[in-house]
């Protein structure tokens, strides 16, 4: 079975190019991915994540509020029994928030300038046991 990644937009960040971009790329490796659209709460992401049987939940923020939405995706997650699904994400994000990040459970964070192959090799390698375990 394919690699399933949720691809969302939490909170108010109206530009989600970059988001449609990185889908495109990982629907191009082979991954069957889901996207959310605009405006989507922690809460929303959640639901849409366990209702898709999804491998993982790829985030993206340019709005600053990483440090709130990311976190709470994966308080979501885990307060539905579904801390088995990876959180990572995407956008404008300092260097120096990645480690506050990384200790909130967010698996993996991609800066600014990271190349589409980076993403998809990520992707491969970490999701490639679930997806042959499902």
């Amino acid at each position: 079975m394919p690699i399933r990644i949720l691809i969302a937009k939490p909170g108010l960040d109206g530009h989600d190019r970059g988001a449609k971009v990185v889908a495109r790329a990982l629907r191009d490796a082979g991954c069957e991915v889901i996207y959310t659209g605009l405006h989507q709460t922690p809460a929303d992401i959640a639901t849409i994540a366990i209702q898709e049987d999804v491998d993982g939940v790829g985030l993206s923020a340019l709005s600053g509020a990483h440090l709130t939405l990311f976190p709470s995706v994966v308080g979501e997650l885990r307060s539905r029994d579904a801390a088995d699904i990876v959180v990572f994400g995407g956008g404008i994000i300092p260097d120096s928030d990645v480690g506050e990040l990384e200790a909130a459970g967010i698996s993996k964070i991609f800066g600014p300038g990271t190349s589409l192959e980076t993403i998809q090799s990520w992707v491969s390698e970490t999701f490639v046991d679930r997806s042959s375990s499902r």
